[in-house]
């Protein structure tokens, strides 16, 4: 998508974030941190907070935090801001800590979704916390977004609460929780929050907070994009398109060529992202008149004339900007998982900004009944608007309430997820991989929105001035995927009318342009700056991406790569990556052809740590044991395992929970997808992947000798696992690096080290130590790959 997100492409152009009246509060000017104690307030001046941010991630004042983002935006637009971070729950008096909020409560759940925070994929408590200071487990309540609204009900029933983060966004609609193996409703009604925030949010929160402070009854506020909200019935005007049930033969509409209305050259380079929705309205007009012949009673959307036309036979398509598309109510998506698959394609496909429309799904029957009532996707944020969000005077590090006694946050008081971004950049935001097990289409979406290059290198000599304990070695400059900056479609009109999940799957779009060169530009001027003698790439990087760029892939490998390099092919066998919209494994050996060689160039001995992942939906005991093979004839060996989490609302969950895939047209018959469930059948693919652990010999031969494939047990170089061994089964040693071994190949010649795993933690949903976090995506940030 494009990487420039010029808002005069979309509808509706947004109001610049520059372009408000700045309340006149403005005239207290700016903290040096946001208040969290009513001390800090009586040193600003402040007798009250216009806003109180209530958060469950210890407070850093950086803009990897989006606490600290969204509080230094409102700020910017001249609000008083407090923050409540990390509330003890168990009564409404915390919340009360900062006075009354003037205006709204802002609640976030933290940096990343908190159940997946606490729990591990086989739902084991973690004892750890990257975002709590001393790293301890157990500061926020579980579903922490409901809690928080619930106990700031509580303190203060008239005031108003705009909910955001990451777990807000996941939920928006009904959607399937793994914890409880149920579909829960809709987070806007559970929480009974007065508007939810989805995405990147910084252009919706200015908004509401100036209409608010207007004297505007938050029940009026029901127009501003990326927001979700309840309310009892359609309002006059708008057109409601039924997809509430797929028994009827059709899909949501027969969508018009969207590049009928654009220049011949652009028509004809989106013919092919044109070509899906073509046939598919053709199999709708036949399975429509083979649903007439078989008695059923279907109605479609009426579309209302065109005085313009009448007479000619003509109908007009009711505007995008004025219709609402209904799903499956919660009552049907609950009891019935093929209608949830079906919501969950609907929701993907109405996902770019520039077509997508409003969307709307009952919850409760009768007197009790209600709409959740979701607006199509934010703006995007321009260049100039990213370099605004960036260039914020934020402190770049933890309040002072975290520091110890000689003003340090090292040891009990040291917040590990500040540690690991202290010294990285994030250059952009967005993803237009579409990779069904991550959650950024649903948070951030497609657009990719890059800052200026300008902007960056400020950000880096500041951290080269100003952060206590910078050597000169910048830990990452990226973003959700290191090399996507400035990419994007090459015609903004095909940009704004495409509807597809991904640019680079099946393969790269033929509209993409793959240009590397203002990245490129930018790695060799940061690199010169004075006082910086390193910039690696912590980022995970689309390799299938990069090797349209060899020039890219060389001034990574010589100059950004510090021994190791993250890339995640996920997978080998073509099953299970179909399922992830992942490429082949053919572009992982094209990428590593050219890392080796241009290694090579400069004398350096560097290796790629690929991840995968063990137990997606779509993958069979088969592909995990091609796997095991392809790992061990490469010779690899991962100490560190993950297996699939499924993230509320993502694709690849609506696969895990219905066992069908949405990737397509849902119908009653449509293809079934194999499901790892139960905790042996996970055991096994884990297993796989960890075919040398001499723990995983015993169940790997009993599968293996299931599967009829005892030829692979054996003490052989060609076996994959010995023969039972008394003295080594169930007696494995960890190896001597805790993530990752290395493994000589034949001959003694060291290939590589592996780490085996999710690559994106908290999109893809894991948490792991050492990772290096990404930035911010709408109220919270999330780890990066």
């Amino acid at each position: 998508m494009n990487a420039y997100a010029d808002v005069s492409l979309f509808p509706r152009n947004a109001k610049p974030l520059n372009s408000y009246r700045k309340y006149w509060a403005a005239r207290f000017g700016t903290a040096p941190f946001l208040p969290m104690s009513r001390e800090e307030m009586t040193q600003l001046g402040w007798d009250s907070c216009d806003i109180i941010i209530v958060t469950g991630d210890a407070y850093v004042d950086h803009p990897s935090f989006g606490m600290a983002v969204i509080g230094r935006m409102l700020e910017n637009q001249g609000f008083r801001v407090g923050i409540i971070a990390q509330p003890d729950w168990q009564s409404a008096d915390p919340f009360k800590a900062l006075g009354k909020p003037n205006l709204f409560f802002g609640v976030t759940a933290g940096n990343m979704d908190s159940m997946i925070n606490r729990y591990t994929a086989d739902r084991k408590i973690r004892s750890d916390d990257a975002y709590t200071a001393g790293d301890i487990g157990g500061k926020r309540p579980d579903r922490a977004a409901l809690v928080y609204s619930q106990r700031c009900k509580e303190a203060y029933s008239d005031v108003p609460i705009v909910l955001g983060g990451i777990e807000g966004s996941l939920r928006r609609i009904a959607h399937y929780d793994y914890w409880s193996d149920k579909v829960r409703r809709s987070v806007v009604v559970d929480s009974k929050c007065d508007l939810l925030l989805y995405g990147n949010a910084e252009r919706a929160i200015v908004e509401i907070a100036h209409r608010l402070a207007a004297k505007e009854p938050v029940q009026q506020i029901t127009d501003v994009r990326g927001t979700a909200f309840v309310r009892r019935e359609t309002p006059e005007g708008w057109f409601e398109i039924d997809s509430s049930s797929i028994d009827v033969p059709g899909r949501v509409e027969a969508h018009v060529n969207p590049y009928l209305m654009v220049s011949d050259q652009a028509k004809a380079q989106g013919e092919t992202c044109a070509r899906e929705d073509e046939a598919n309205a053709v199999a709708d007009a036949a399975n429509a008149q083979a649903g007439s012949a078989q008695g059923f009673t279907i109605s479609p959307l009426k579309f209302v004339d065109n005085p313009a036309l009448q007479g000619k036979g003509k109908l007009k398509v009711p505007p995008r900007e004025r219709s609402v598309i209904r799903l499956p109510a919660y009552e049907q998506v609950k009891s019935d998982p093929v209608l949830y698959a079906h919501a969950n394609r609907v929701l993907h496909l109405e996902t770019n900004p520039g077509n997508a429309r409003a969307l709307v799904q009952a919850h409760g029957e009768g007197h009790t009944a209600r709409d959740v009532w979701v607006n199509p996707p934010p703006i995007p944020l321009t260049t100039a608007e990213m370099d605004l969000v960036f260039d914020l005077p934020y402190a770049r590090s933890p309040h002072p309430a975290y520091a110890d006694e000689n003003g340090s946050h090292d040891g009990e008081t040291k917040i590990p997820a500040w540690e690991m971004i202290r010294f990285s950049v994030n250059i952009m935001r967005g993803c237009f991989g579409g990779c069904t097990f991550c959650s950024i289409t649903e948070h951030e979406g497609r657009i990719i929105q890059s800052r200026s290059e300008d902007s960056i290198i400020r950000e880096i000599e500041d951290i080269r001035d100003k952060v206590p304990g910078f050597t000169g070695v910048i830990s990452d400059l990226g973003g959700p995927t290191a090399n996507m900056y400035r990419i994007g479609c090459k015609s903004p009109e095909i940009e704004a009318a495409c509807r597809k999940p991904s640019c680079v799957y099946p393969g790269i779009c033929q509209n993409l342009n793959t240009d590397h060169s203002s990245l490129i530009h930018m790695y060799r001027r940061a690199r010169e700056l004075k006082g910086v003698k390193k910039i690696l790439i912590g980022s995970g990087l689309r390799y299938d991406l990069a090797v349209q760029s060899p020039e890219y892939v060389k001034e990574l490998v010589q100059h950004h790569v510090g021994g190791y390099l993250k890339i995640a092919p996920e997978h080998t066998e073509g099953g299970p990556l179909s399922k992830m919209m992942k490429p082949g494994i053919g572009s992982y050996d094209k990428f590593k052809q050219m890392f080796d060689k241009y290694s090579a160039e400069v004398g350096k001995k560097q290796f790629l740590i690929p991840y995968f992942i063990a137990a997606h939906p779509g993958t069979s005991d088969e592909d995990m044991m091609n796997l095991a093979l392809w790992l061990k004839r490469n010779g690899f060996r991962a100490d560190q395992v993950q297996t699939f989490y499924p993230s509320p609302m993502a694709s690849a969950t609506a696969m895990y929970h219905s066992g069908r895939n949405p990737l397509g047209r849902v119908t009653r018959s449509s293809e079934v997808v194999d499901v790892v469930r139960g905790e042996r059948r996970r055991r096994l693919h884990k297993a796989f992947l960890r075919y040398h652990d001499a723990n995983n010999w015993p169940l790997l031969r009993e599968a293996l000798k299931a599967m009829g494939r005892a030829d692979l047990i054996g003490n052989g170089k060609q076996h994959l696992i010995p023969t039972f061994q008394p003295q080594t089964d169930g007696a494995y040693v960890s190896a001597r690096r805790k993530n990752s071994t290395v493994t000589p190949k034949a001959g003694g010649a060291k290939t590589g080290a592996a780490k085996v795993g999710f690559a994106k933690p908290s999109m893809r949903n894991e948490p792991m130590k050492g990772r290096v976090l990404t930035q911010h995506t709408g109220l919270p940030p999330r780890k990066k790959k």
